[in-house]
């Protein structure tokens, strides 16, 4: 396992694409190719709460890109949800070496702040690291300013590092 697929979920900028693929082959030594683009209706979504349910977008990833021997990082700007949680900025299955970071609440128009692409971009960063240790089987880490740490708001998010604390960096080495 050397490789990260980024598998774009409908229209994501491909300048951020690549940008982020060159950032976690850094942060994990790893190749990073941009896949070819899951597409996904806003039927999708769970008429109701108008999110998309991680588990859901997890299958269809996993369906997308058959045979994958790495990790997997799909990125979406739905709304996702998970039954234990109202929203999530993204989450991984371990089974399926599969990460999924959302960036429909990283960015900061969201809060009805001006938009900031940069912001946007050091977020997703954030928590795709994040999903990706997870994805490799990293629990949540106790230290607030380490990726591994839980994102509860955004503000939490912005206050952690793109990168393992040395603890989970040691882990993440040991699980690759």
């Amino acid at each position: 396992m050397s490789r990260i697929g980024i598998v774009p979920v409908n229209a994501i900028d491909s300048t951020f694409l690549n940008r982020l693929a060159l950032c976690l082959e850094e942060r994990f030594l790893f190749s990073c190719e941009i896949e070819r683009t899951l597409r996904l209706p806003r039927t999708a979504l769970n008429g109701v709460r108008r999110q998309l349910f991680f588990n859901t977008l997890v299958a269809k990833v996993v369906t997308h890109t058959p045979g994958d021997d790495g990790l997997r990082l799909a990125i979406t700007d739905f709304d996702l949800y998970k039954i234990s949680h109202q929203f999530v900025f993204g989450d991984a299955s371990e089974e399926h070496r599969t990460a999924v970071v959302s960036i429909h609440r990283l960015r900061s128009d969201f809060y009805g702040e001006p938009v900031d692409e940069n912001l946007l971009f050091q977020r997703t960063l954030k928590e795709a690291v994040h999903d990706l240790g997870h994805a490799l089987g990293l629990k949540h880490c106790f230290n607030p300013r380490c990726a591994m740490y839980f994102s509860g708001s955004i503000f939490d998010t912005d206050n952690k590092m793109s990168h393992f604390c040395e603890n989970c960096e040691k882990k993440s080495r040991a699980s690759r």
